[in-house]
């Protein structure tokens, strides 16, 4: 969009999606919008505020971070850059080394050809970082659309390659000698993103058997698709069965997820966040569970005994640490691995995370075998693709008529999720594709099939409708 197009706009546009910015280079992610979105950041900050900038490996990210460098310093903002760091390292040394925000360039899980801007702030707590709040995004987003912003004096620029130490150090010595069980060897899958060297670096460190996959750099994610689930991590599987690995901890583009697989094959999503928010309970001794709509039933499966209440907000990392802060809760996390824990900061952080669970149990096998004790859920995803621009109008349309559906309750705190007698049916826009998601969940396969299928037709038909 042009100034002149800025300028004459009825209201501020929708910059931020569910985690941060996000787009398709050179087409909705251009570098005039990176850069004017970098000016309305800095126009929010006091003169001479200290922004430090870090990136994952896309092939992108050099004509992204001059972009947003160049927004910053033009309103006299100080800019450090940190070079290629993992999301939890960039955030917790954004709070660490006295930064007053921190912008992770990067479209985390998605392809190549996309990429993004996300940020932190000390601003709101007393220690560490925090994502921008939805009122702190809103103000940007004004500023952006009416082009108010501030002409200043150049800000400084400089360098620190080597700060990415400082988090090595501190999450390793959160883990000393005797930690972690010695039987098993553990795959460190990087998907040739932000964890590359990184992750598998710090693993070794806390004394365990690491055997590293896709941990060379690069943007293009040769290795295999940057988002881990079952269909993308076959590779990764087969690499752990011919090397006899007791595990594998698989992360995103930028590491701000991370999901597991034992001898059998894929732990699943709601599984690991059920069996991690378990045990971040019994640890902390707090009542409360921040997690999402997109949360299945598990995790309160999981909790009953304990009698901890799983409270679910609004979909994306930075809703939840905001929910964890607000609750004081034991963890925050979402199915797809996002963990926020609060011990170390409120941002996820994939790989204290992962090393935290791996301290607490003695065998690979250790996390399956807990789960066989619960009650069996299917649950199933799909999509359908959606314009943007058209997205609020499908969810406001098919809300209209969703208590034909016969549901027990209807949660619209974010997209619709309606709770039936032994399931659930969550349609939702994607807050960073141009997608509709659906989730269905139930004690039954075939049920779960039939719920989802109802519900992509619902949302394929009403798209059809609304969209010539």
């Amino acid at each position: 969009m042009t100034d002149r197009a800025r300028q004459t706009a009825q209201s501020a546009p929708h910059l931020f999606g569910s985690s941060g910015i996000r787009g398709v280079v050179g087409e909705d992610l251009s570098e005039e919008l990176c850069l004017d979105v970098a000016r309305a950041i800095g126009s929010t900050l006091p003169l001479h505020s200290k922004v430090c900038i870090a990136t994952d490996t896309r092939v992108s990210r050099e004509v992204i971070n001059d972009a947003v460098t160049t927004g910053l310093r033009n309103t006299g903002i100080d800019v450090t850059h940190l070079g290629i760091l993992p999301t939890p390292a960039l955030a917790f040394l954004t709070g660490r080394m006295g930064f007053d925000t921190g912008v992770m360039i990067t479209a985390s899980h998605n392809p190549s050809q996309f990429n993004g801007i996300k940020l932190f702030n000390t601003t709101c707590i007393d220690a560490g970082s925090i994502g921008y709040s939805r009122a702190q995004e809103m103000e940007i987003e004004r500023i952006y659309g009416k082009c108010e912003f501030r002409n200043s004096s150049r800000g400084s620029l400089e360098r620190n390659l080597n700060a990415g130490e400082d988090y090595l150090h501190f999450v390793a010595n959160r883990f000393p000698e005797g930690s972690f069980s010695q039987g098993f060897s553990i795959v460190v899958d990087a998907a040739n993103g932000a964890a590359a060297g990184f992750a598998s670096d710090l693993f070794a460190r806390v004394g365990l058997d690491v055997l590293p996959l896709n941990d060379e750099p690069d943007g293009l994610f040769p290795g295999r698709n940057p988002e881990p689930k079952e269909d993308t991590l076959e590779g990764t599987f087969e690499f752990m069965r011919r090397h006899n690995a007791g595990l594998a901890v698989c992360f995103d583009g930028d590491a701000d997820r991370v999901v597991f697989l034992d001898e059998k094959g894929f732990l699943g999503f709601n599984e690991v966040i059920a069996f991690a928010a378990r045990l971040a309970v019994v640890r902390s001794g707090k009542k409360k569970v921040a997690a999402t709509v997109e949360t299945g039933k598990m995790i309160d499966l999981v909790l009953n005994d304990l009698g901890a209440e799983v409270v679910r907000g609004r979909v994306g990392d930075v809703y939840v640490a905001h929910l964890v802060r607000e609750l004081d809760a034991a963890i925050g996390v979402e199915p797809v691995g996002v963990y926020i824990m609060p011990e170390i900061g409120l941002y996820p952080d994939s790989m204290f995370a992962a090393l935290t669970l791996l301290s607490k149990i003695d065998s690979a096998g250790e996390i399956r075998s807990y789960l066989r004790q619960i009650p069996r859920l299917y649950s199933l995803q799909d999509k359908v693709s959606c314009p943007n621009i058209a997205k609020t109008a499908v969810i406001n349309e098919i809300e209209g008529s969703a208590a034909g559906l016969g549901p027990r309750h209807l949660n619209s705190l974010d997209g619709l999720r309606l709770e039936f007698d032994d399931s659930w049916l969550l349609i939702r826009a994607s807050g960073t594709e141009p997608f509709i998601r659906v989730n269905a969940e139930s004690g039954s396969e075939a049920e779960t099939k039939v719920l989802l299928s109802s519900g992509i037709e619902i949302v394929r038909s009403t798209i059809a409708r609304l969209v010539a």
